[in-house]
């Protein structure tokens, strides 16, 4: 018998004699503390066998810790700042720009592009949402073309973007970015084991993120045309379907990283530039492309009677 009961019986008893008591307790079950409920990782007492199972309180899966959102760019990233104000002062397209010749060249070269990807154009190509963007030769202005198709395209109500800086070589997105060197690309390449979220930089423009290139490795052309990147840049496309994957590749006769990423990317925009970029070396560089079903090529920096900047960008 508890304590507690002992001293209700005492009480009744009491009453029982006459003797006038202040308290009436109710019954014994009412006044009882309330057992706990039994916990999860409650043990038998010494010497006895416990025939309650040992569950673990549910944690969630990896895959739940590390799916992000499509607006949150991977809720992981780690966030770092654009310098607008160089980039703007460079010619490069801001958000919030006023209209502009160069705002509205690259209005008009995203069109195309992006009726591939959502399916509005006739022809249906595999990876749509992944553009590579490449010339001929190195100072074409790929980089500049990639950073400003970037943004334009992150302007978009339904579209987000990742601009990869995919040029092992030559690498100077980073740079012109403002942003620090980190580990990107070919570190994920080579230990497939890192978490992609944690290697994408968010950027403090609304809808635009950013995977460097990464550690510089001698063996980026056969890391580039290996099966891991297939299967990376396979997950890069379709894990959400809102997301653009901009590929600032590097030029296609110098290096060979190019002609392998050419054989991933659903889209192709082939930079020249006008007046410097030999009629030879056009060809040779389409005739590398020549089985890929979407190539868009752009003249940079054309000086004609439509060009009022020293940026002209017409897609054909």
């Amino acid at each position: 018998m508890s304590t507690i009961e002992q001293a209700v019986k005492r009480l009744e008893e009491l009453r029982t004699a006459g003797v006038d008591v202040l308290w009436k307790p109710e019954s014994a079950a009412e006044v009882a503390p309330t057992a706990p409920s039994p916990s999860p990782f409650a043990t038998a007492p010494a010497g006895a066998a416990s025939t309650q199972p040992h569950t673990a309180p549910t944690q969630p899966t990896e895959a739940a810790k590390h799916t992000a959102k499509p607006q949150d760019m991977g809720t992981r990233s780690k966030q770092v700042e654009i310098d607008l104000n160089k980039l703007a002062a460079q010619g490069y397209i801001v958000p919030h720009a006023t209209r502009s010749l160069l705002v509205d060249e690259f209005r008009v070269v995203k069109r195309p592009l992006l009726a591939n990807v959502t399916g509005a154009a006739s022809a249906k190509i595999d990876r749509p949402n992944l553009i590579m963007v490449t010339s001929s030769l190195p100072g074409e202005g790929k980089t500049f073309v990639a950073a400003n198709l970037a943004m334009s395209i992150a302007a978009e109500l339904n579209h987000t973007v990742l601009l990869v800086d995919a040029d092992p070589s030559r690498s100077s997105l980073l740079e012109r970015l403002g942003i620090p060197p980190a580990q990107g690309l070919i570190d994920k390449l080579l230990n497939p084991e890192l978490d992609l979220s944690d290697l994408i930089l968010a950027t403090n423009v609304p809808k635009l993120a950013v995977l460097p290139v990464g550690t510089p490795n001698a063996q980026a052309t056969e890391l580039f045309a290996s099966a891991t990147m297939d299967l990376l840049l396979e997950e890069m496309a379709h894990r959400y379907r809102d997301r653009v994957i901009i590929l600032d590749a590097p030029p296609l006769l110098p290096s060979a990283e190019a002609r392998a990423l050419s054989l991933h990317a659903g889209q192709i925009l082939f930079v020249v530039q006008a007046g410097r970029t030999h009629q030879g070396t056009v060809q040779q560089s389409l005739s590398l492309l020549q089985d890929h079903p979407m190539v868009f090529t752009l003249l940079n920096q054309s000086r004609g009677p439509k060009a009022g900047s020293p940026y002209g960008y017409y897609a054909y």
